[in-house]
């Protein structure tokens, strides 16, 4: 129930007509999945746990690094320094503006193989992520479990978002049935804007509370480019019967069970997970460190032997930097960490 702390806390927000003492009760017993803590992840995870959302998993695979602080809000130079993981590092500083909120910090690779344990006792998902087969890969799951989730995307000074409610309204892949084909600008080709970036995780999170808050959402694709100030809003497209996910209840993206290396997007980096058990870190880094420098904490391994940088987590994924080739990928890892 609503307590008297939280009667000033959220004042302002119960005060909104929208919301109401009832209302904020549901944003307290909300849990949320944030994918993808980065320039749409950072805004969102900051938002939702301002609001008080009693429960958010934060999931990302990377680091932190000084190019990612002009737009990605929970970071500072500090966090750069000791190249904690992105999820631990958000976690940190959101207890320091809601301590009350529980935020639980996965520093994971969403896979198909993990979907169920990371998505499935959550209420909502939101996207956070940078490429479409992360996001065909929630969009299966949620339609496939009837569960919520809110699309998001932005690059150089444009954006979109969309909310997907199963059953109700089309989901990704009725707007998108397959991914977009060619070179696709991303934040190293194009740039980003920090405001694109946090105007369409606004979105989103509104959009989020106004569905835990009232059991809806606007059911609208919203563009925006903040550079030219043009916003544009339609109403989504009906769910097509012929949809491989919503339609079909074919859940292609679910199925693929194995891991395989993973282009990062503008990282100019492939991701490798292969090893079916867990790194050993600190005997990692003794043996590595005649061959290169080496950086170590609890979290990952940094090792830099030019003109590539490796950061090993201890789950078993290296990303690979100085490569957007997988096959060169392969064989850096190789050399370095072993099978």
């Amino acid at each position: 129930m609503v307590f008297e702390g939280d009667l000033e806390r959220y004042s302002r927000q119960i005060r909104f007509a929208g919301i109401g003492a009832a209302g904020q009760q549901r944003i307290l017993d909300a849990r949320v999945t944030v994918v993808g803590c980065g320039a749409l992840g950072t805004f969102q995870a900051a938002a939702l746990a301002r609001a008080g959302v009693g429960f958010l998993r934060i999931i990302d695979r990377d680091y932190v690094e000084t190019s990612n602080l002009q737009r990605q809000w929970l970071f500072e130079e500090a966090d750069a320094q000791a190249a904690l993981p992105k999820a631990i590092a958000a976690r940190d500083r959101l207890a320091m503006a809601n301590s009350v909120v529980r935020v639980e910090a996965q520093v994971a690779d969403l896979t198909a193989a993990k979907a169920e344990e990371l998505l499935a006792d959550t209420d909502l998902i939101l996207d956070g992520t940078d490429n479409f087969e992360t996001r065909y890969l929630i969009n299966d799951f949620a339609v496939s479990t009837g569960k919520p989730w809110i699309y998001g995307a932005a690059v150089g000074s444009y954006g979109l978002s969309m909310p997907v409610i199963p059953g109700e309204t089309a989901c990704l892949a009725c707007v998108y049935p397959e991914p977009p084909s060619g070179a696709q600008p991303t934040c190293e080709t194009a740039g980003v804007l920090a405001t694109a970036a946090s105007l369409i995780a606004s979105l989103q999170v509104s959009a989020a509370l106004k569905l835990i808050a009232t059991g809806d959402a606007p059911r609208l694709l919203t563009t925006a480019d903040v550079w030219s100030g043009q916003i544009r809003q339609i109403a989504q497209p009906p769910r097509d019967p012929a949809c491989r996910a919503c339609g079909r209840r074919e859940f292609t993206w679910l199925e693929v069970r194995g891991r395989t290396p993973v282009s990062m997007c503008g990282r100019n980096a492939v991701q490798i997970h292969e090893l079916k058990r867990p790194l050993d870190l600190p005997a990692l880094a003794v043996r590595l460190a005649p061959l290169g420098d080496v950086r170590a904490n609890e979290f990952a391994l940094r090792f830099e032997t030019p003109p590539y940088l490796l950061t090993v987590f201890p789950d078993g994924r290296v990303i690979v930097k100085g490569t957007t080739d997988p096959g060169v990928a392969r064989s850096v890892y190789a050399r370095y960490i072993g099978g």
